[in-house]
């Protein structure tokens, strides 16, 4: 998954158009100031492109499989063919499924539900919560986190090897980090998965948006996504890949959609026909805009050159991290060290600083939107901030008082839509907030660090 020389040539391509891109906001100094996203691991604004095309959609927005009228027809037909535009975009096999779901979270607890008997499942310590959490009925192995690719590899080639008995198995793995933005060697963790007769799920919530993700040339049984974080809104999701275990597992959901026929029976009992194909998992009415607005950004993105994009995105990476390592307060977190290739997402730790408190300043005093916070991720940003893992610490919640030190970390993401004045801005705030400290006073309130509106000016 690396960038051609000839994309890197053409890494000067401008941003994409996005939503919000001229929303100002006030300063607790005084004045507005034209707001700096660059919380897009979190969820990404939209793409202008999106947003136009379910506008023009709308007007004609009618019930799914529901219904003979021509709205009807039309929003059937525009549901299915996102179907398809969506497996074009991930280079889906004849043969895979996607289903439509309302997130990463939801499809990978459907695919967790649809898992067979006495499977055995495996994740690193490293996952999101979305990943490492929904495998409740299943038997779990966690894996500590390995702190270079090839570790990564040899952690679960020797795990796999030892499994007794030899019964279904399935690796859940990210594809680039949430915390770090780090690349994992998907395309060897899923050979290592198929030698010992074990499935692969690829998380590619923090992936997809910045990185073309194929299927068959990753060689992963599915891939699992969400249209907030790929530019689109509205709260749809992606898991799509091999039928068989989707084909062969209870509906997610019970309803209508997901039957194909229902009878009452002579003792007073009900039999159904279930579908078996993607409609087995999508009861209900269901997110036409959300499918239609995750199509279209599949549409935009490709249209726009993956490689351009991912290119210019490269840039920006390496402006960040050059520009932090200038000052020597900030700890960049890392598992792989400094080499490894990541996308638009890094975490940081200031020395001296609480994390929310550094992240409540770059907003309240310079306009820039960031995250704090253990990312839905505790266990990975534990370890990479050597803490215990039984020490404190929640999601986005303080642990200390603003000037004192904290277990969470402040996180910078961006992309497809970043211009580069949001980016030396945020480099900008970072070395004066580090230099001359907050110019205002702040408080904790329920949980989060936020100016205190009744102070003087620092």
């Amino acid at each position: 998954m690396s960038v051609s020389t000839a994309a890197l040539d053409q890494s000067f391509c401008a941003p994409l158009p996005v939503l919000g891109a001229d929303v100002t906001v006030p300063l607790v100094t005084g004045g507005d100031v034209t707001y700096a996203a660059l919380d897009y691991a979190a969820s990404s604004p939209a793409l202008r492109r999106v947003w136009d095309d379910v506008a023009a959609y709308a007007p004609y927005y009618g019930s799914v499989h529901r219904g003979a009228g021509y709205l009807s027809q039309l929003s059937t037909d525009l549901f299915e063919s996102s179907r398809t535009t969506v497996a074009d975009f991930l280079g889906c096999r004849p043969e895979d499924q996607v289903v439509f779901t309302r997130s990463t979270t939801d499809s990978l607890n459907l695919l967790a539900a649809t898992l067979p008997a006495d499977c055995q499942v495996f994740v690193f310590e490293t996952e999101h919560h979305a990943s490492l959490l929904p495998w409740r009925d299943a038997r779990v192995t966690y894996l500590d986190a390995p702190r270079t690719p090839a570790e990564a590899v040899a952690t679960l080639e020797r795990a796999l090897a030892g499994r007794e008995p030899h019964g279904p198995a399935l690796v859940c793995v990210t594809g680039a980090s949430n915390v770090t933005g780090e690349l994992w060697p998907v395309g060897k963790l899923a050979a290592a998965a198929h030698a010992h007769g074990a499935r692969i799920v690829l998380d590619a919530a923090q992936l997809a948006p910045h990185h073309p993700v194929d299927i068959a040339e990753l060689d992963v049984d599915w891939v699992a996504f969400s249209g907030h974080k790929l530019y689109a809104p509205f709260g749809s999701g992606v898991l799509a890949g091999r039928a068989d275990w989707l084909r062969d597992a209870e509906p997610y959901l019970a309803g209508g959609g997901a039957s194909r026929k229902v009878a009452r029976r002579t003792d007073g009992g009900v039999d159904v026909e279930w579908h078996t194909t993607a409609a087995r998992h999508e009861a209900g009415s269901p997110n036409v805009i959300g499918v239609h607005s995750i199509a279209a950004a599949c549409r935009a993105l490709t249209e726009a050159g993956f490689d351009r994009l991912v290119a210019r995105e490269q840039r920006l990476v390496s402006r960040v991290r050059e520009g932090l390592a200038e000052v020597p307060e900030v700890k960049v977190l890392s598992l792989f060290g400094d080499d490894a290739p990541r996308v638009g997402v890094i975490s940081f730790v200031v020395e001296g600083w609480n994390s929310s408190h550094f992240a409540a300043a770059l907003s309240a005093e310079y306009g820039i939107g960031v995250r704090d916070g253990l990312f839905c991720a505790h266990p990975l940003v534990r370890t990479l901030l050597g803490s215990e893992p039984q020490d404190p610490g929640e999601c986005g919640a303080p642990e200390a008082e603003p000037g004192e030190g904290s277990l969470n970390a402040i996180r910078v993401s961006f992309g497809a839509g970043t211009p580069d004045e949001h980016i030396e801005r945020f480099l900008g705030a970072v070395r004066e907030l580090v230099g001359a400290g907050a110019r205002w006073t702040y408080r904790t309130e329920d949980g989060r660090c936020v100016p205190d509106r009744g102070a003087a000016q620092v």
